[in-house]
């Protein structure tokens, strides 16, 4: 079981991985049309569409990645001081209250935009030979999917945490902060037996 969880969150990770190198086509596009208006004089009306839809590219499949390394936002206020058992019985509740049904509105609703606009293949309005549309709305229904998957790998590890009154390991990428240094910086240990929570 622990290593399907594991695989799981490694190929979501790889799949974040390969998603973040677009904000390197993000940031080259919007510097070469900075300098194409500012210095050539030849701005391009689709640049702002392509930008668009690079930026909300990264945002939505960096979903499951975020999921994978339990880097989204949560109250830890309380939620630290739990037992481990605790956190997951209040993690399953509210992955069968919210996240199950809004990933799943998240997949048909995507799916339905996608095929759509592929149908009537759809363009950007903005000029007269905006970029498509539809390959944008595609990485809807994707997105919920790999969430998704990923939302059935976190379930099992509540359950697991349940069964067992600890957390499962889980893949961990790189910080932007060193949590752990931070924690003894400041005198924050977390109380024994909560770890998991922070993993």
């Amino acid at each position: 079981m622990q290593k399907l969880l594991l695989r799981v969150d490694q190929f979501n990770t790889l799949v974040g991985h390969a998603f973040a190198w677009t904000i390197v086509g993000l940031t080259l596009l919007i510097t070469w049309e900075v300098f194409s208006r500012y210095v050539l004089n030849s701005p391009h009306a689709w640049v702002f569409v392509a930008t668009y839809m690079l930026y909300g590219t990264l945002f939505m499949m960096a979903g499951a990645y975020t999921l994978a390394t339990g880097g989204h936002v949560r109250g830890d206020v309380l939620y630290g001081f739990f037992r481990p058992r605790t956190q997951a019985t209040l993690d399953l509740i509210l992955y069968f209250v919210f996240f199950i049904p809004g990933v799943l509105a998240l997949c048909w609703a995507g799916w339905d935009f996608f095929s759509e606009s592929m149908a009537i293949n759809e363009h950007s309005s903005v000029t007269s030979d905006g970029p498509p549309i539809y390959p944008f709305k595609a990485i809807i229904p994707l997105a919920g999917a790999v969430l998704m998957l990923q939302g059935v790998v976190e379930i099992l590890r509540c359950i697991v945490c349940i069964q067992q009154g600890e957390w499962p390991s889980r893949t961990h990428d790189v910080e932007e902060v060193d949590v752990e240094k931070l924690r003894h910086m400041v005198h924050a240990d977390l109380p024994e037996g909560s770890e998991g929570a922070s993993k």
